[in-house]
């Protein structure tokens, strides 16, 4: 051994008895801790003990005990069949038997018969509690479709909507699925979002799910967030004049054009169903009988392929001016008509579009030209007069041109818009605002460079800031749409200069594809010299270096930006010294 080994056995010798002490200690201080907890284990046990005890000595004897419930059949218990417990057999015989067609026949013929039927459920109090002395103007008779009658499946409905419906059926309320969802279901679409309707207000929702907010001032919503899927419940609507409110919060009130302002005042079902605003919208799915509670020939008018107004059509409109835009949605989005009544007066009620807030219209407007039926839409709002009332700028140049050069520029930006939407590519509504009102901004900027004698780039940056101000009070686009905008306006006309490296600087620029596709729309709508320079950067963008090289010297002088010659300043004559003094 040699001498390192030898000194290194002390030290190793110490560090194991250290570590022996360290391990004897924790040992003594659990025992300790385990003595402890059986003295008072002990002690507790004791203490109950004897209180059970003289609590049996004071106390009467009890009942007879109830008998003890069954266990639960087993598999093999079930397979058997007998007839001492009907049941049905387990999901591993359903199997088989669809396996071999013969073997299920025979265990259909061997199955014995029961001298007793097999209870049925209840369906007496499943469907909605009915007002019996709610008398309406405005609906017809209710009609009750049954699951066989109709095709929706809770296969096809979102999981989390049936969590909700079923927690608040749980919870001692009535819930249906509403609106939209029950009508796409049945027209074969695939639903957008489902939403919620219950007698439960606001408050009481939030109690039974931990997972839900309250939004909304003028419309009181609960939105149940499961990730990103947020179900939209909403309280059963009633009419301003007895109907019931929450504590603490006004009443319905209501404008001077008779728009509805607040409208926390809630109701029944039937009154919800009155305050819908489309007939193919008042359409109720309960999950306690899987029926469709149609209050407004719903079902009838989807049939018929009709867009109808629930009510007088002058007082829906006035109730909500928006109700003028879904209407044109619906009919575009789902290829039917507007019903004469419900079309009649648009064009002469279209002006209360104004008093909407600028926010609601913005969203509004999304769901219009960002949903695939953008030029649709378009065609419809201008030929029923609301374009003047939401964009008062573009309905005053098609006025002068209706097929000119701006419509056609309009039409080929918002068919492009439809096709990438259906072929599901990203879309943005600044590519679409800078469509519809670059014609209004040229127009602008050219009086402006006639009247003040500007030069190009301020009259544009003019021009482009009176047009987006005036958008922006009616339809409030934000802020990171208009910057978008902006850009593509002013990129166009340093397009045109495209010498020596300018042409590979303006291909670095974020912007630089939005504007260049934005430009090939142009020439589309002008054609000559635009469309000459799109073709010349269409070739740019997909050559490779030494090709844009080659692109760039055969321009020559033709890109170059031709700079006005500078007015030389008169010599200032000075006087002599000797003047001076």
């Amino acid at each position: 051994m040699s001498d390192f080994h030898r000194n290194l056995l002390p030290e190793c010798a110490t560090a194991t008895h250290q570590a022996n002490t360290v391990l004897s200690r924790r040992k003594a201080i659990i025992s300790r801790v385990l003595d402890f907890c059986r003295k008072l284990t002990g002690k507790k046990a004791k203490a109950i003990t004897e209180a059970v005890v003289e609590q049996t000595e004071t106390q009467p004897e009890p009942a007879a005990a109830a008998p003890e419930r069954r266990p639960r059949r087993t598999n093999a218990e079930y397979s058997r069949n007998d007839s001492q417990r009907p049941g049905r057999p387990p999901r591993e015989r359903y199997d088989n038997q669809r396996q071999d067609g013969s073997r299920a026949a025979a265990n259909h013929a061997e199955r014995p018969r029961y001298d007793s039927p097999r209870p049925r459920r209840d369906s007496s109090n499943l469907g909605p509690k009915l007002n019996p002395d709610h008398q309406s103007d405005i609906l017809p008779a209710l009609r009750i479709i049954s699951r066989d009658q109709h095709t929706i499946s809770r296969k096809d409905i979102s999981p989390n909507a049936l969590k909700v419906l079923y927690r608040l059926n749980d919870a001692g309320f009535e819930a249906y699925l509403v609106g939209g969802c029950i009508r796409d279901l049945l027209l074969g679409l695939i639903p957008k979002d489902f939403d919620v309707v219950t007698n439960a207000t606001p408050d009481e929702v939030r109690a039974v799910f931990k997972n839900c907010r309250l939004i909304g001032r003028r419309f009181r919503l609960a939105h149940v967030v499961f990730g990103r899927e947020v179900i939209e419940v909403a309280t059963f609507r009633g009419h301003h004049s007895g109907g019931e409110e929450e504590e603490n919060i006004p009443a319905g009130v209501r404008s001077d054009h008779g728009q509805i302002l607040r409208d926390n005042v809630y109701g029944t079902i039937e009154e919800d169903a009155e305050r819908r605003d489309f007939s193919i919208n008042a359409l109720y799915y309960s999950v306690r009988d899987f029926a469709i509670y149609d209050f407004a020939n719903g079902v009838e008018a989807i049939q018929q392929r009709k867009i109808e107004l629930i009510g007088d059509p002058e007082t829906r409109y006035r109730e909500d001016p928006v109700r003028i835009l879904r209407a044109i949605r619906f009919a575009t989005k789902l290829n039917m008509d507007l019903a004469p009544a419900t079309k009649a007066l648009i064009p002469e009620l279209a002006i209360l579009l104004k008093n909407i807030p600028a926010a609601r219209l913005f969203d509004e407007s999304l769901k219009l030209l960002m949903a695939g039926k953008a030029f649709d839409n378009f065609v419809m709002m201008r030929d029923l007069g609301i374009l003047k009332q939401l964009l008062p700028q573009v309905h005053k140049v098609l006025k002068q041109d209706s097929e000119g050069k701006m419509f056609s520029l309009i039409t080929n930006a918002l068919q492009d818009t439809d096709e990438r939407v259906a072929q599901d590519k990203p879309v943005t509504p600044a590519f679409i605002y800078a469509a519809l009102l670059w014609y209004p901004v040229e127009l602008r900027m050219q009086t402006l460079l006639i009247e003040s004698g500007l030069n190009d780039i301020d009259a544009l940056n003019i021009a482009m800031t009176e047009v987006l101000d005036d958008l922006v009070r009616t339809i409030g686009i934000p802020k990171r749409f208009t910057l978008v905008v902006r850009d593509l306006w002013s990129l166009q006309g340093r397009l045109s200069k495209r010498a020596g490296r300018r042409a590979f600087k303006l291909m670095e620029l974020p912007k630089f594809r939005g504007a260049f596709d934005f430009m090939q729309l142009r020439a589309k709508a002008e054609g000559g010299q635009l469309a000459e320079l799109a073709l010349w950067w269409q070739q740019f963008v997909h050559a490779d270096d030494a090709e844009r090289e080659e692109l760039v010297l055969d321009l020559g002088k033709e890109g170059v930006e031709v700079k006005k010659p500078r007015r030389k300043r008169k010599p200032v004559r000075r006087k002599p010294a000797a003047d001076q003094a």
